[in-house]
């Protein structure tokens, strides 16, 4: 396994951290390195023909790291949590020594026809959390989600879908099909949605609007995205399994 690529320990279930989560907190407060254990940032990890690869911190900048010369994720791209310390004596760019690197569940938004409900996809209840990690960049939705969970590692299919108004491709629905696993404990994950293959142009951002079904009903919710360019806080705590989610 890459030394680089973080254990997934801090996805375990929630009902697993409550009981332990003062006294992990406890020791993490008294050490000096705690910093390590919070990511740095959300960024997008692109590979290169060449093997090597680059990640997309923002709509602006890139990251090159000094201590990994191929992608733990191969010819993937993906979203990612990293931790990372800024190498000032990489020349040429932003130069990063990457301390771990952890993979999001990284999709494509399903397009469907106007006239199909999408009703296969699920429509049980999901929230989305609204922190630093819920972010619209780089032609990406993150988002991080919470629903019931009951520990038994059933996975949940987590869908998101264009399609339902024919003039706009960017009203978008996030659909969760639970399947059957509708009780037990609230527990967080991260998914994330590439949306640069939805027709745009080059002429800035463009807005979408996201409705989902919450435990108390629709919700919406508008995001300012720009996509991708051809040329080129506090730590998410207690999250699932990234395998829990499909």
């Amino acid at each position: 396994m890459n030394q680089f690529v973080k254990k997934a320990v801090r996805f375990l279930p929630i009902v697993a951290l409550t009981a332990m989560s003062v006294s992990f907190q406890s020791c993490l407060d008294d050490d000096d390195n705690s910093a390590l254990y919070r990511p740095t940032a959300v960024v997008t990890v692109c590979p290169a023909a060449d093997g090597k690869f680059s990640m997309v911190l923002d709509d602006e900048t890139s990251l090159v790291a000094t201590n990994m010369t191929s992608s733990p994720f191969g010819d993937k791209e993906v979203r990612a949590l990293v931790n990372y310390t800024e190498d000032s004596s990489y020349n040429g760019g932003k130069g990063v020594y990457i301390n771990w690197i952890d993979s999001i569940r990284t999709k494509e938004p399903v397009i469907i026809h106007v006239d199909e409900d999408g009703l296969t996809y699920g429509s049980d209840p999901i929230e989305i959390v609204r922190d630093w990690v819920t972010v619209a960049e780089d032609g990406y939705l993150t988002l991080r989600i919470r629903t019931l969970w009951d520990g038994s590692g059933k996975p949940h299919y987590i869908n998101l879908l264009s399609g339902m108004d024919p003039y706009n491709p960017y009203e978008l629905e996030l659909r969760h099909d639970a399947q059957g696993d509708i009780n037990g404990q609230y527990g967080d994950a991260l998914i994330a949605f590439n949306l640069n293959n939805l027709p745009h142009s080059d002429r800035g951002p463009v807005k979408i609007k996201l409705h989902w079904n919450s435990f108390s009903g629709k919700k919406s919710l508008e995001f300012d995205l720009t996509m991708r360019n051809e040329t080129h806080g506090d730590a998410p705590k207690n999250l699932v399994a990234a395998s829990l989610l499909k």
